[in-house]
C-alpha cells in the first residue's frame, strides 16, 4: 500500500472512531449545536458508511449539518441542489460537446471508430456533483439537498450510487468510488420518498430546537449575544412558533433577528417592546403573518418571556 493511501486510511479510521460526545463537541466548535440523537446518527453514518437522510421542516438547520461536517472533517463540500426536472446530465456528468466537435473536425478523414474512441474519453468528460464526489482522493461531504423536490425517476437513478457507491457511464463503463464520500440527504417532506431510497439511508428527523439549545445556537453564531438576551430571544421565538402562522420561523430567521437586536444594542427585550415588534420582520416572511402579529400579540407573547 502506498504511503498516501495508508495516511488516508488512518484518517478515515480516526473519523469513524469519534464518539457521540466527541462529534457533538466538534460540531459545536464549528458553530453547529447538535442534539444527542443527531450526534448518534452521524456516528453511525461514519461507522456503517451509510448515507444519512435528514428530514424536517424548512429552516431547522438540515443543510447546515453538511456544512458543519465539512468543517469538522476539513473536507470539500460538494452540493447537489435538487429541483423538479433534475436529470442525470446535470447531476452526474456530461460530455464537452464543443471540444468533441473540434476534435472531430481536426481528425476528419481518420477512422470513425478511432475518432469515437478518442472523443468519448476522460479528456472530454465534465464532472457534475455526483461523479466528482466519488472520484475525490480524500472523502468529501456530498450534500444532496432537498431530494424531495426531484422526480421519482431521479430518485431511482440515485439508488446505485447510494448502495454501491458506483455509477454507470455507457461510454466508459462502471466507475467505482475512489473513496466513499460522507453523504447527507435532506428533505422538507414536500412529497413522500420511496421505500427503496429510505432503505439505503440512516434516518433522523430534525425538529425545531428547544429553548436551551436555540439559545446556545444564538450564542455560538452571533457575536455579542449574551446568555440572558439569547434565552429571551429563544423563548420569544418559541412563543411565536406556537401561533397560527403560514410560515413558521426557522433557526436561520432566529439568527437574523438575534443579529439585528445585538446590532441595535438591545440588552433586554422588555426594555424596548416597540423595537422588538418592529424587528419581527426578521422572523415573519409573509404579509399574512405580519398582519396577524399585531403590537397587542407581540406584547402578549413578550409577557410570557422571563
Amino acid at each position: 500500500m502506498a504511503e498516501g493511501e495508508n495516511d488516508q486510511s488512518e484518517e478515515e479510521n480516526t473519523l469513524t472512531m469519534k464518539t457521540r460526545d466527541e462529534i457533538a463537541q466538534a460540531l459545536a466548535a464549528s458553530g453547529y449545536i447538535a442534539d444527542s440523537e443527531l450526534a448518534t446518527a452521524i456516528s453511525l453514518m461514519q461507522l456503517l458508511k451509510r448515507p444519512l437522510l435528514l428530514e424536517g421542516e424548512a429552516g431547522v438547520g438540515k443543510t447546515e449539518v453538511a456544512k458543519a461536517l465539512a468543517s469538522v472533517y476539513g473536507a470539500e463540500l460538494i452540493r447537489l441542489q435538487c429541483y423538479e426536472g433534475l436529470d442525470q446530465s446535470a447531476a452526474l456528468y456530461e460530455w464537452n460537446y464543443q471540444r468533441q466537435l473540434l476534435a472531430i473536425q481536426a481528425h476528419r478523414g481518420d477512422n470513425a471508430g478511432a475518432i469515437e474512441e478518442q472523443i468519448f474519453s476522460e479528456k472530454y468528460l465534465l464532472e457534475r456533483p455526483l461523479l466528482a464526489a466519488i472520484r475525490r482522493s480524500k472523502p468529501p461531504v456530498l450534500l444532496i439537498d432537498e431530494i424531495d423536490r426531484s422526480d421519482d425517476e431521479f430518485e431511482a437513478f440515485l439508488l446505485e450510487l447510494l448502495s454501491d457507491f458506483q455509477v454507470s457511464i455507457p461510454e466508459l463503463g462502471t466507475i467505482a468510488a475512489t473513496t466513499i464520500p460522507h453523504v447527507i440527504l435532506t428533505s422538507n417532506g414536500t412529497r413522500e420518498l420511496s421505500d427503496a431510497l429510505r432503505r439505503r439511508c440512516l434516518y433522523h428527523y430534525v425538529d425545531y430546537p428547544d429553548v436551551d439549545r436555540e439559545a446556545r445556537i444564538i450564542m455560538a453564531r452571533i457575536e455579542g449575544a449574551g446568555t440572558s438576551l439569547s434565552l429571551q430571544i429563544a423563548r420569544m421565538v418559541e412563543n411565536i412558533r406556537k401561533e397560527e402562522l403560514r410560515k413558521v420561523p426557522g433557526v436561520a430567521e432566529t439568527l437574523d433577528w438575534a443579529a439585528a437586536l445585538v446590532g441595535l444594542g438591545v440588552p433586554d427585550l422588555h426594555d424596548t417592546p416597540e423595537l422588538v415588534h418592529e424587528t419581527l420582520m426578521c422572523l415573519l416572511k409573509t404579509h399574512e403573518d405580519k398582519s396577524r402579529m399585531t403590537r397587542e400579540v407581540t406584547e402578549r407573547l413578550l409577557g410570557k418571556v422571563a
